[in-house]
């Protein structure tokens, strides 16, 4: 039987790429069906990729480290029969269309890369990836510019980290190329006209931090890097706002201790605050649909699916966004049992790529952390994100028709982070209002 082609699986629309973390299989080593061969990681979420055939690994293509394209083969193995006529030279397997694609995609980027190259990567005295130069291509960077980015990598390369993480620090501002001073153009002012000057463009550098006597330097991890570029890249793109409402939820305290243990014998799992909360925010996303929008340029892309993601504290102290798709169609049990199923898994590093993406709204509960309230910020490309405080008990005055009295509630503050380009404080306000009038007219005579 003829070798078979391990290649890079596709984790999701959106990921073109993998780095590979680690082999768990050596050359030589015997692979059963469905066993996993190797790890990878995306900028999404870590991933086993298992063997879909059982025998030998004859050889390794790529080595730790190393960052491949979807499609593009990966290892050979050796199938059953395969190794016994070692001096047969094997039959050639055609390449599937997703490698053939994949190596299409490659050389077109080489393409463009070496031609932006030969004249330009023998001028700086640095050299830069055809990866590189074809980021740089794209976003309309020129030499001089390119030059200026200081590089992490080895010798001060520029990585595809450095060049990403410039150009989102480069804002919307419109890129302009810096020119050889030799083919400036002349330009005459009349005598009576004044010049303006251009605003030289500001790129924001971190502070060098002094490491003082007993200081202790800690890497950041692959997941926590990926967060910190996503929450820089956030404040940079979005001008954030937060509302405050005040949230009597007495009523669910109450319907929830009655309901927990029924709900526990009857579906053996446990029924949280998670799924109530996110039943009360679909309801208002429904009555204010401009918040379950997104923003493309100078357009607003307005969702038709309500897909809720919910921040996941993993066990590392990271965070993770698993998100309910098509929350919507869901009644209270299905959210809980969506919500169950994806915290564990997520604790676990079980989940699939496409499982923490295409969310349209994000819930974190701050206060799972005895926290009373935050401002969170907002997961690009949403809008708006929403934070749950502890509950407390709390006097409050009531209004009856026996006049007002003072009574012991459970009280929890919500916030909502929002993008003030496309909402404004009446829409977020009006919306949080909304999702917290859901919460105390939850009704306590209501069937689990």
């Amino acid at each position: 039987m003829a070798d078979f082609e391990l290649v890079m699986p596709k984790m999701g629309e959106s990921i073109a790429e993998a780095t590979i973390i680690r082999w768990t299989k050596n050359e030589g080593d015997a692979i059963a069906a469905d066993e996993t061969v190797l790890e990878i990681a995306t900028d999404k979420v870590d991933s086993e990729v298992p063997s879909p055939k059982a025998g030998i690994l004859k050889k390794i293509l790529f080595k730790e480290g190393d960052v491949v394209a979807v499609g593009s083969a990966i290892a050979i193995i050796a199938m059953e029969g395969s190794a016994a006529a070692p001096s047969a030279p094997a039959p050639k397997t055609e390449p599937t269309p997703e490698v053939k694609a994949a190596v299409v995609e490659v050389e077109k980027t080489i393409a463009v890369a070496t031609t932006t190259a030969s004249n330009s990567n023998n001028s700086g005295g640095r050299f830069y990836s055809p990866l590189v130069l074809n980021i740089a291509k794209e976003e309309k960077i020129g030499m001089a510019e390119l030059e200026s980015i200081v590089g992490t990598g080895n010798e001060g390369r520029v990585t595809k980290k450095d060049i990403l993480a410039y150009v989102q620090n480069r804002g919307t501002a419109p890129v302009v190329t810096p020119q050889p001073v030799a083919a400036a153009p002349i330009v005459t002012i009349a005598p009576e006209s004044k010049p303006t000057p251009a605003a030289p463009a500001t790129i924001h550098q971190a502070p060098k931090v002094t490491l003082m006597p007993g200081d202790e330097l800690i890497e950041m991890d692959r997941m926590r890097k990926l967060i910190a570029d996503h929450m820089v890249m956030s404040k940079h793109v979005s001008p954030h706002v937060t509302s405050f409402v005040e949230a009597d939820v007495t009523n669910m305290v109450l319907w929830r201790d009655k309901a927990k243990k029924i709900y526990e014998k009857r579906e053996g799992e446990k029924i949280t605050f998670t799924p109530m909360f996110v039943e009360c925010v679909v309801k208002a996303i429904k009555d204010y649909p401009m918040i379950n929008v997104s923003v493309d340029g100078q357009q607003i892309v307005k969702r038709k699916n309500i897909n809720i993601g919910m921040a996941a504290a993993l066990p590392s102290g990271n965070l993770i966004v698993p998100v309910i798709k098509s929350a919507d169609n869901m009644n209270l049990i299905g959210l809980t049992k969506n919500v169950n199923d994806l915290a564990n898994r997520a604790r676990a590093n079980k989940l699939a790529p496409d499982e923490i993406q295409g969310g349209t709204f994000t819930l974190t509960n701050v206060g799972g952390f005895g926290n009373v309230m935050g401002t969170p910020i907002i997961n690009q490309p949403q809008v708006a994100i929403m934070a749950t405080g502890t509950i407390k008990k709390k006097p409050a005055v009531l209004e009856t028709e026996h006049g007002d009295v003072i009574a012991i509630r459970h009280i929890m503050f919500l916030s909502l982070s929002y993008d003030h380009r496309v909402v404004d404080g009446s829409l977020g306000g009006s919306f949080l209002r909304r999702v917290a009038d859901y919460m105390e007219q939850w009704d306590l005579n209501r069937e689990i």
